[in-house]
């Protein structure tokens, strides 16, 4: 009797399990390759629009005059990876909302009317956040770079801009397809904004100056340290930017002036298991609040690490890998007083007749620092603006704040990816941009500029 009970509360429980589950995972599981539901709908409804956030029209299916139903991207390459395509598998938006688009929710009379014409119901359309002026900016800024730009609002996490270059064409990717997959030094297909993994070079020294405020909370505004252009541990060497000696320096005009030889030396003054703690928090190593496609960011800081690699890994060098979009959302929190809220790319979703099916809102994902630590980077990175490696955004209409960073990524000295990560207006934040291009060189001299173009057709700030 005893045994039968046991399987009865058994089976009771996974069945419980099971349908929880499929509650909590319906799109997940809708979107699984071998689900036939797919089939079916497709069958019975024509795949839904996906919208700019102000209404302009980024995907649509076109009937030709034998019936045949093609996807159209009337903006092409320009929202290649962030809108993607259904042929040859699904990618970007397409993928993410799929769920959305494959359904139609008009009215059953509406249903009845298209069923007796013998055409198919509309598919639900997908608001996105994108900001297509503002997409063709950063589109324009990164030219014919390879790299990536990613824009977002740091007060509500919605992604505004997400540029990869190389691109493609999605009205063209069936036709293409073979050609791009054989070209594999290219990643044309990778969205680099969200998968691509970089040397984070001087950016990290956001991460890095953190972390020393946090073992130093009485005393880091305290620290001095003579750069003469390099410094050595050992058999490691570690050299500013061209050799240049900044002279004394505290731990501001050090962030300001992106002193390697001082961020080095700081590098050897921390506490590995509480810098693998800050690494923790800022989300390194683990999963991001994000419902695309990414790669996690990486940085172990080992206990058997000597101490040219705790230099190495105090410039954003060595072993450390960050994605572009991680690099914004560490920048959002610092805008955002310490509170990342969580990065998204839908606003809503209505039915072809225009009724309202799904909304999302701005949802906080939790507090990343203090709201004292975000100000002191804050106050750190606009002077990098106005004193340091970031001058090319001073003097404008408006005031940013930000971090350049020059990666090396090979054994190549002179060669490095340009970084730039920043916010404007830096007394109220209302955009986060972050620009890597690849094997540019300097980040004040190559990203900067970019994101000033991007941060220009956001805010209004004419061309001089």
């Amino acid at each position: 009797m005893q045994v039968t009970i046991s399987v009865v509360v058994i089976f009771l429980g996974m069945m419980g399990y099971f349908t929880v589950y499929a509650m909590t995972h319906r799109e997940e599981l809708f979107n699984n390759s071998y689900n036939g539901r797919q089939q079916i709908l497709a069958a019975q409804n024509r795949r839904g629009e996906i919208y700019a956030r102000n209404g302009e029209k980024l995907a649509e299916t076109k009937v030709d005059s034998s019936g045949e139903e093609k996807r159209f991207y009337p903006y092409g390459n320009l929202f290649s990876h962030a809108i993607g395509y259904v042929d040859k598998g699904k990618m970007g938006i397409e993928s993410q909302a799929n769920y959305y688009l494959i359904q139609s929710s008009i009215p059953v009379a509406s249903r009845a009317e298209m069923g007796a014409k013998g055409e198919k119901n509309p598919g639900d359309c997908v608001y996105t956040t994108f900001d297509a002026d503002l997409q063709e900016a950063a589109d324009r800024a990164m030219g014919i770079y390879k790299g990536a730009i990613i824009a977002m609002d740091p007060k509500t996490g919605e992604i505004l801009a997400m540029v990869s270059k190389p691109d493609f064409d999605p009205n063209e990717i069936a036709a293409q397809w073979d050609k791009i997959v054989e070209d594999e030094e290219s990643g044309t297909l990778v969205n680099r904004t969200t998968q691509g993994l970089y040397p984070p070079g001087s950016t990290f020294k956001i991460v890095t100056a953190l972390e020393y405020i946090r073992e130093n909370p009485e005393t880091y505004s305290s620290y001095r340290f003579t750069c003469n252009g390099s410094i050595r541990e050992g058999d490691s060497v570690i050299n500013c930017y061209h050799g240049t000696k900044h002279g004394e320096v505290d731990l501001s005009r050090s962030f300001a002036k992106s002193c390697n030889t001082s961020f080095a030396n700081i590098g050897l003054m921390l506490d590995r298991e509480m810098f693998t703690d800050t690494l923790n928090t800022l989300l390194f190593n683990q999963e991001l609040p994000l419902q695309c496609v990414y790669n996690q960011s990486s940085l172990q800081i080992l206990k058997e690490d000597d101490n040219g690699e705790m230099m190495q890994n105090a410039i954003g060098q060595g072993r450390t890998q960050i994605t572009p979009i991680h690099l914004a959302m560490i920048t959002c929190a610092v805008a955002n007083r310490g509170i990342l809220m969580k990065p998204y790319m839908i606003q809503r979703v209505e039915s072809a007749e225009g009724a309202k099916i799904k909304e999302f809102s701005p949802e906080e994902y939790g507090a990343l620092m203090s709201q004292k630590e975000a100000s002191l980077l804050k106050g750190y990175m606009e002077d990098v603006v106005m004193n340091g490696t970031g001058s090319k955004l001073s003097g404008l209409s408006y005031t940013a704040a930000g971090k350049t960073g020059s990666a090396e990524f090979n054994s190549k000295k002179e060669e490095s990816h340009a970084w730039f990560t920043g916010f404007a207006p830096a007394s109220d934040p209302q955009i986060v941009v972050t620009v890597i291009i690849e094997g540019a060189g300097s980040g004040g001299d190559y990203a900067v500029p970019m994101a000033r173009r991007v941060f220009d057709a956001y805010l209004g700030e004419k061309d001089s």
